[in-house]
Order: C-alpha cells, then sequence, then structure tokens
C-alpha cells in the first residue's frame, strides 16, 4: 500500500508548539527585518538630498500605508479562509479562495493606479505648500502607486506560500526584492555607474523594481513548489459568494491598516503647524517603528495560518498554545527593540544626516514613543489572533479607539500648549487604552468562542 504524502500544513496541527511558531515565523521575521532595513536605508539616502525630501517621502507614507492595508487585509481573509479549509481538507474551495482573492486585488490596484495618474499632486497640496517638498512628493508618490501591482501581488504570493507552511520560499522572494532595492537606490537616487541622478524619483523606482522582481518570484516558487493549491492567472470565474467571505474577514482588516493612513495625515498636519522638521522627524519614527514591529508582524503571519489550522480542526489546546508562544515572543522582540530606541535616539537619528534642530525634536520623540513598544507587542498578537478567528471587527474597534478617539486628540491638545515635545506623549496613551480593550477582548472571545471548540 502506498504511503500517503504527508502535507506541509499538517504539521500545523501536530509539531510542538514552541518550536512551530517559530519554524513558521522565523523565515518571516528574517524577511521583514530585511524589508524594514531597505525602507530605512531608502530613507537614510534621501535624506541625503534635504529634509524636504525626507519630509515628502514621510507625507507620502499615507498612500503607501493605504496600499498596504488593501493588500495586507484582503490576503488576511484568504490567509484565514485557506488555512481553515486546508483543515478541514477541502482543497477544492482553497483554491476557489485564492483565485477570488487574485480578482479582488487586481481591482485595488486599479484603484492606486488611477489615484497615481490624477491625484498625486492634489494630495501634497492638501498637506503642504512647500514647492520643493511638492516636486521631491508627486515624483515619488505618482510612480509607487502607478506601478503597485508588484507590491500587491507579491503579497499575495507571500500569503499563498505562508497558508501551506512554505515560508522558508517567502524568505527568498521578499530577499531578494529587498536585496534588488537596495543596490539600486544609491545608483538611481544619486546617479552612480553612468545613471541619471534620479532623486527621489531614484528611489520610488528603485522600490517597484524590487516588488516587481519578487512578484515574479512568488508566481514562479508556487506554481513549483506549492502542491496544495493551483496556482491560476487566467480564465478565473468569479464568485460572489467566495468573494463576501474573504471581504467579510478581510474588510475589518483592511479598515483596521487604513486607520494607520488616516492618523498619519493628520498626525502631519497637526506637526505642520510647528515646522518642516518635525514632519521629517515623524517620518524617522516610523522607519525605525517599522524595523521594531515588523518582526512581530512576521511572527503573528506565522501565528495566524495556526490558529486558523487548528480553530478549523477544533483543537482548543493548540489554539491557547499558539497565543501564549507569540506573546511571549513578541514581548522579547519589543524589549529589545525599546532598549534600542529609547537609549540611543541620537545614534539612530545621525543615520538620516540630521540638523541641529532635528536632532533636539529627534530625542524627545524617540525617547517617549518607544514606552509605547513595550505594550505594543500584546496587542499585535491580540488583534492578529481575533482576525484568525474570525473577529476582525473587533480589531479595528480596538485600533479605532487607539488612533482615532485616543491618540488624534490627544495629540491635537497637546499641540494647543505650544510644546511640540508633549505631543509624542499621545503615542503610549493610547497604546495602554488598546491593551486594557485586548485583555478583555481576549477574555470574552477564550469563553465563547475557544473554550467551545
Amino acid at each position: 500500500m502506498a504511503v500517503e504524502k504527508v502535507k506541509a500544513s499538517d504539521r500545523m496541527g501536530t509539531e510542538d508548539m514552541k518550536s512551530l511558531l517559530l519554524k513558521i515565523s522565523l523565515p518571516m521575521i528574517i524577511s521583514m527585518l530585511v524589508q524594514s532595513l531597505y525602507n530605512v536605508v531608502d530613507s537614510i539616502f534621501v535624506a541625503r538630498l534635504s529634509e524636504s525630501a525626507l519630509a515628502a517621502v514621510s507625507l507620502s507614507f499615507p498612500i503607501q500605508n493605504l496600499m498596504i492595508a488593501f493588500s495586507v487585509g484582503t490576503c488576511v481573509g484568504m490567509n484565514a479562509l485557506l488555512s481553515r479549509y486546508l483543515g478541514q481538507r477541502n482543497n477544492k474551495y482553497a483554491n476557489k479562495v485564492s483565485h477570488n482573492t487574485f480578482v479582488l486585488l487586481f481591482i485595488e490596484y486599479l484603484a492606486f493606479l488611477i489615484f497615481g495618474l490624477f491625484f498625486a499632486e492634489k494630495f501634497f497640496l492638501a498637506q503642504s505648500v512647500d514647492a520643493e517638498i511638492l516636486q521631491h512628493g508627486k515624483a515619488y508618490l505618482s510612480i509607487v502607486t502607478i506601478f503597485s501591482f508588484g507590491q500587491f501581488y507579491q503579497i499575495y504570493n507571500e500569503r499563498l506560500l505562508q497558508s501551506t507552511g512554505l515560508t522558508f520560499y517567502v524568505l527568498v522572494t521578499q530577499g531578494l526584492g529587498a536585496i534588488i532595492n537596495i543596490i539600486l537606490d544609491p545608483i538611481l537616487i544619486f546617479g552612480l555607474l553612468g545613471v541619471p541622478k534620479l532623486g527621489t524619483a531614484g528611489a520610488a523606482i528603485a522600490t517597484v523594481i524590487g516588488q516587481i522582481v519578487e512578484m515574479i518570484m512568488g508566481f514562479v516558487v508556487n506554481h513549483k513548489k506549492n502542491e496544495e493549491l493551483e496556482i491560476k492567472l487566467f480564465g478565473i470565474k468569479p464568485s460572489l459568494a467566495i468573494i463576501k467571505e474573504i471581504l467579510v474577514i478581510g474588510i475589518p482588516s483592511v479598515a483596521l491598516s487604513s486607520l494607520a493612513s488616516i492618523m498619519t495625515f493628520f498626525m502631519n498636519k497637526i506637526l505642520a503647524t510647528f515646522n518642516t522638521t518635525a514632519i521629517a522627524v515623524f517620518g524617522v519614527y516610523f522607519k525605525v517603528q517599522s524595523f521594531v514591529f515588523m518582526p512581530v508582524f512576521g511572527l503573528t503571519n506565522g501565528l495566524v495560518p495556526i490558529v486558523a489550522y487548528n480553530y478549523g480542526a477544533k483543537n482548543k489546546k493548540r489554539v491557547m498554545e499558539a497565543i501564549k508562544f507569540a506573546t511571549i515572543y513578541a514581548t522579547v522582540i519589543v524589549t529589545i527593540g525599546f532598549i534600542l530606541v529609547h537609549f540611543f535616539p541620537e545614534q539612530i537619528l545621525y543615520l538620516f544626516k540630521p540638523s541641529d534642530e532635528m536632532l533636539k525634536i529627534g530625542r524627545a520623540a524617540l525617547g517617549t514613543i518607544s514606552w509605547s513598544f513595550l505594550i505594543a507587542g500584546f496587542t499585535i498578537v491580540a488583534v492578529s489572533t481575533f482576525q484568525a478567528l474570525g473577529h476582525g471587527l473587533a480589531s479595528l474597534v480596538t485600533s479605532f479607539t487607539r488612533q482615532i478617539i485616543f491618540l488624534l486628540p490627544i495629540a491635537y491638545l497637546m499641540s494647543r500648549t505650544g510644546d511640540l515635545d508633549l505631543i509624542w506623549w499621545s503615542f503610549p496613551i493610547a497604546e495602554a487604552v488598546a491593551a486594557v480593550m485586548c485583555i478583555i477582548y481576549l477574555g470574552v472571545l477564550k469563553k465563547n468562542v475557544i473554550d467551545q471548540l
């Protein structure tokens, strides 16, 4: 009798949880660290052009984050459903989910293509009238939106690999895109090796080339290595029922991530009442924050399919183990981040060629906001758990309360004092509120959902 081949996804229901979570998450943690590194490198190179160029890239963040919100949020819906159906051995329906997600992502890309062609300049005019910022910002943002199909589908391919436990290949494809970006950045920005000096447009071109290469590699790897899912690019028949399932889980995640864009847009407007340097510092903070939080997101990207798989398999013990160890690992990561950012802010700022004023503002900003890191590890794990169990609305409510109900109003009130340093305290205050909400809802979810398995 032939021995049945063990599927990659089966280990989510059998392996020791401490090692399983690390095995699945570690390649994604490393790849996200690499991605964060090249995002930081982008800003380091752009800062060499001018402080206005750095501010322009910072002002572009809300739209870039919005693209990530739509692509990742849609794929969260796909990922949770894929893992659930694979746990139920329903590969036919899992394939339909992946095919319909491909269609949804194309529609989303078209929306950002239109934005890049017609509205990039208007977006910057709503935030600044500085001619240099407008010039740098329009060039950068137009390119990253018009060619954003690379970003949408590299994330799609990563999630397909993740849902079947093939996370090593995520590291390979992401790492390749990151390396290409890092190599091209100085060449295109400063005009090395006979290439014309393109400034911020060069940074954008380097980014989209890396994303497109990563997208192509992702499709190739999925086609050759992912034996549990059928990769289909043409002849897809959309199903409204399946699209609805994806959106029910994905829309709260899209809205959740979009809140960061809303918060950043209005925070930039608050900081603009002080000076351009404050905006540049806020941009540096987000780059540094991503370097701290991306490993946690890599961890939770491994957590989501494990929780969803064992939820589908009705294995209560393994669901709780996954949440427990993810919280421990996340706390270790953010604590390391806190130590580096809180105690060495000047060393970090010197990477971005700071003026004396930028150093002064940056010391206070990084030193204060870093306190929120110690709480954020837990809230990120909790929010991902809500999503994996199909309770994305809880994630949305928590994040909306943190960023819109508390953070922005507190920041605005602090700005009215005329003391810029006080604004940064809005971040740890809002994060503490989010943590309390997560503790309460996790208790409710354990009682009403997990304990019923």
